[in-house]
């Protein structure tokens, strides 16, 4: 029997999902179970399909003639899946050998279960707080739009948006499950149906989270860590984000909440495209100094390379002149030792996955910006750039 069917949807990120591909291989390999992995390609129009089914036949692709959304993408696999879980992962996301194991482990542990969620981290290491969040009633979506929810983060009264009274160390019952990680009982799929496809991308996690508590299961949120890259299947700075972020915002509160009356309704959709407005003027404002400070992130500062072949990844790396091997990450240095940028390369032809997401986390630093190297494909990935062969 099929244990975890993993389903990832696909738009323009060929690399990102090479990696996270890998991850999931590595998973497997290190704690072996009937698992299979569905790819659908959302008509990305580039060579993903040429470049990635060739190095994963174990892998079975989709390949869409149009881009369907998120929501129907993932609803085409599930459809095809058999397993007994189903796991909703992004492509900009790497998993560590043991996360498969002990998410699955816990499921079979808590029949009460729904759903479970992990603890996720960005790119350089800091704690994502969408990987647990509660579900946008009115008075969490009023207190998220006015700014209460920021003003007052740890409080369970108007911090109920990211529940930062939460701690992120630690298992809770959670309301959301973040669609970058979904792992989901099969028989609670099919009590609440699959994801709504009139969500096109963003708030089809909150809704089925919402139809998975309204079926008579619990959520959770478990502290094991993955890295998500936040940004890269969707970026997030785009004008067309804020729009569908907030209209995904609006078709959740207009089907769960029909009772309010039409003028609260009203009001709470003004608020939404005046908050929409005001995120989308400072993204027009702050665009060329925001590019401008991408740039001298990218470009200046140390190297540090951590593997057995140095001089093989700093080749893939236009302009570099200098850079410091090191061969543990007790040699990575802290803020508090030099005020440079220091670019970390972390080579998972030496490292687990394990070992490289307990690195990133572990010596997350203000200074510090982390990078993957893939020995096999000669490729180096982070949060703001990808290098490979020229």
């Amino acid at each position: 029997m099929v244990k975890i069917s993993v389903v990832i949807v696909n738009y323009r990120v060929k690399y990102f999902l090479e990696q996270s591909l890998r991850s999931v291989r590595a998973a497997l390999k290190a704690y072996p179970m009937e698992v299979e992995i569905f790819v659908v390609d959302n008509h990305s129009q580039d060579d993903s399909l040429d470049y990635l089914i060739p190095r994963f036949p174990e892998v079975r692709f989709i390949a869409n003639t149009e881009n369907v959304g998120f929501a129907r993408a993932n609803n085409q696999a599930i459809e095809q899946s058999t397993g007994k879980y189903v796991l909703l992962l992004n492509p900009d996301t790497v998993i560590a050998e043991n996360t498969l194991y002990e998410v699955f482990q816990f499921m079979e542990a808590h029949p009460e279960a729904g759903g479970t969620g992990v603890k996720m981290l960005d790119g350089d290491g800091r704690f994502l707080p969408e990987s647990k969040r509660g579900f946008p009633t009115p008075w969490v979506s009023f207190c998220k739009i006015f700014g209460l929810s920021a003003l007052f983060p740890h409080s369970r009264i108007f911090g109920r948006y990211h529940m930062k009274y939460l701690s992120p160390d630690e298992c809770h019952p959670i309301d959301i499950l973040s669609g970058a990680f979904m792992f989901m009982r099969r028989e609670t799929l099919d009590k609440s149906g699959p994801l709504d496809e009139s969500f096109f991308m963003y708030g089809e996690d909150i809704d089925l989270s919402y139809r998975l508590v309204l079926a008579g299961y619990t959520n959770y949120f478990l502290p094991t860590p993955i890295i998500h890259y936040k940004g890269e299947s969707t970026k997030k700075g785009s004008l067309r984000y804020v729009r569908v972020f907030y209209e995904a915002m609006l078709i959740f509160f207009k089907k769960h909440y029909p009772h309010y009356s039409k003028g609260y309704y009203l009001a709470v959709k003004f608020s939404i495209f005046f908050r929409a407005s005001l995120a989308a003027a400072y993204r027009v404002v702050s665009f060329p100094f925001h590019k401008h400070g991408k740039t001298d992130k990218k470009e200046k500062g140390k190297w540090y390379i951590l593997s057995r072949t140095p001089q093989t990844i700093a080749r893939l790396i236009p302009g570099i002149k200098h850079y410091t091997p090191i061969w543990s990450a007790d040699e990575i240095p802290s803020s508090s030792e030099r005020q440079d940028n220091r670019h970390i390369i972390l080579d998972s032809g030496l490292l687990s996955y394990r070992e490289i997401i307990e690195t990133i986390q572990s010596k997350s630093d203000v200074r510090n910006h982390f990078l993957i190297y893939t020995p096999d494909s000669e490729i180096i990935i982070s949060p703001q750039q990808t290098y490979t062969k020229p």
